[in-house]
């Protein structure tokens, strides 16, 4: 993978990780448009700069959220030893949320990342998108410290449904956040709350999986370090502009873009673009 290529994935998975359009989605038809094979069809090494983008965008939520997370990792601490608070309650809800997404992502993580029919990313974007819309209309304005334990393990079933290409993480979040009731405001803190643990938990399996730094060969170290740089940079503009548009729009616009990318998508299949079928 060239140094351009990375960079302009990077940037790609940033600006669509805090969307609710799918990064993974992107990635794949992107990188089918173009016609790249990243890292030589290698599936293990891409997965691996996958895990390295999401890491950049978890800097990028980091700059804007650090000091909530400090808080909650503080008062998490602090409930284990009694010292009982509402801060230290979602703490521990957040870890609830991750386990699913956890337990997934370890067992079926794997085969469920290796989808090459890009049709079926075409498919998961034009349902959930709908979905969106769908759970959009029928949100309520709840804030996010009514989320309870029983909230907590349905957005992390939510959750671990993204590791399908086209789902969209902070997709499927905020739209059974909005199912559950939640604002849109508190729908889209949760599912970047709910990014922290998760991401860092895969960077760090990953790295362990890869052999450390030492696993990733020399020749694509350029590409994991920009590519990583970029999605962070973009990952942070993007948090910017979700929180700024949530004030002010609903989420009809990604969920009508979601749907005209998988028409789009599907209509080249049906072309044999790139000599792609549907088996």
């Amino acid at each position: 993978m060239s140094i351009l290529e990375a960079v302009i994935l990077g940037i790609l998975q940033g600006l669509t990780e805090f969307l609710p359009i799918s990064s993974s989605g992107h990635l794949q038809i992107v990188t089918w448009l173009a016609g790249w094979e990243p890292f030589a069809g290698d599936p293990g090494l891409w997965t691996a700069f996958e895990v390295a983008l999401h890491a950049g965008t978890l800097v990028g939520v980091l700059a804007y959220f650090g000091s909530d997370v400090v808080r909650l990792v503080v008062a998490g601490a602090r409930q284990v030893v009694r010292r009982r608070s509402p801060e230290g309650r979602r703490a521990w809800l957040l870890v609830l949320a991750t386990v699913p997404a956890a337990v997934v992502g370890v067992t079926a993580g794997a085969a469920l990342e290796r989808n090459e029919r890009v049709w079926v990313t075409a498919c998961t974007l034009v349902v959930f998108g709908i979905l969106l819309w769908w759970a959009d209309r029928c949100g309520g304005e709840r804030p996010m410290e009514e989320v309870s334990g029983r909230h907590a393990v349905v957005l992390g079933v939510a959750q671990a449904m993204a590791l399908v290409p086209g789902v969209s993480r902070s997709g499927v979040i905020i739209t059974a956040g909005r199912l559950l009731g939640l604002s849109r405001l508190a729908a889209v803190r949760l599912a970047m709350l709910m990014s922290v643990p998760i991401i860092a938990g895969a960077a760090v399996y990953k790295l362990i999986d890869v052999g450390g730094w030492s696993g990733v060969p020399a020749d694509a170290r350029a590409a994991f370090i920009w590519g990583t740089v970029a999605a962070a940079l973009a990952g942070w503009a993007a948090v910017g502009l979700l929180l700024a548009l949530v004030r002010r729009l609903d989420f009809g616009p990604f969920a009508w873009y979601r749907a005209a990318l998988g028409v789009s998508v599907l209509a080249l299949v049906a072309t044999s673009f790139r000599d792609t079928g549907w088996v």
